[in-house]
Order: C-alpha cells, then structure tokens, then sequence
C-alpha cells in the first residue's frame, strides 16, 4: 500500500503496481525509479578486448581441430550407426559442435573430444588417432 504524502507534499515511494494505479487516479504525487538495465540479459558485455581477441589475423589465429580428427569422428560416427544430432544427443552438446569438429571448423577443446572418444569408442588425440579406445576399468 502506498504511504500517505505528508503534509510538506514530499513524493510516496511505491512497491506494487496496484498501489500505483491507484495512487495515480487520486492525483498523488509518485517518485519511480527505474533499474539501470532491469530485466535484461546483460551479463555477458563484450567489451573491445574481447572483440580484438575474437578477430583473427596472420600472427594471431586459433587452433583448430584437424581434418584427420574430423574424419575419424565422421567415420566413428556412421560406424555406430549415429547421426550428427544423435552423437551430439548422447554427449549432451549441440549438433553444430559435431558438425564444426567433423569439417575442422572447431576450435578443440579436450572436454568435448573426451565426450566423443568414449562415444565412438575412437582415440582423437595424441599420436594414436584412429585406433580403438582402450577401456581401463576402475580401480576402487
């Protein structure tokens, strides 16, 4: 409920709408304030550092998967049987993340191809790419 305006005609302040609305027909004076940015998704600001950082040039560019890798993923994937949507089901990622890593297109990231070894049952790193997964069992 809004507060009485005292008598030295000082503005309410105002918590719910419909106290508002109601002051507002009575011809009260109100003070709103307004929350810099309320109700927005502004948590992720790209400032100009990030954005030097995204671009890439010929001293500075960023890793990316090889085709070999890409290939090996593709064939893993189409001998389980998988599509690109399911692959990326069963490792909890998107399928864009399949797609970019089977044209070479991703930027490698060890959590992510951890995921798709163990799903095609293919080593993607080190010197043994290709060759079947070894399964070391857990030791307690």
């Amino acid at each position: 409920m809004p507060k009485e305006a005292s008598s030295d005609k000082k503005p309410c302040v105002v918590v719910c709408s419909k106290a508002v609305i109601a002051a507002q027909r009575r011809g009260e004076e109100l003070e709103t304030t307004k929350k810099w940015s309320a109700g927005q998704n502004k948590q992720h600001v790209v400032t100009k550092n990030t954005a030097k950082l995204d671009r890439e040039t010929e001293e500075l560019h960023h890793q990316r998967v090889s085709l070999e890798v890409g290939k090996v993923i593709q064939q893993g994937r189409q001998a389980k049987g998988l599509t690109q949507k399911d692959l990326a089901t069963k490792i909890n990622e998107k399928p864009q993340i399949i797609a970019d890593y089977e044209c070479g297109k991703a930027i490698p990231n060890n959590q992510v191809l951890g995921k798709i070894e163990r799903a095609i049952g293919m080593k993607l790193r080190g010197k043994d790419i290709g060759l079947p997964l070894e399964v070391v069992p857990k030791t307690k």
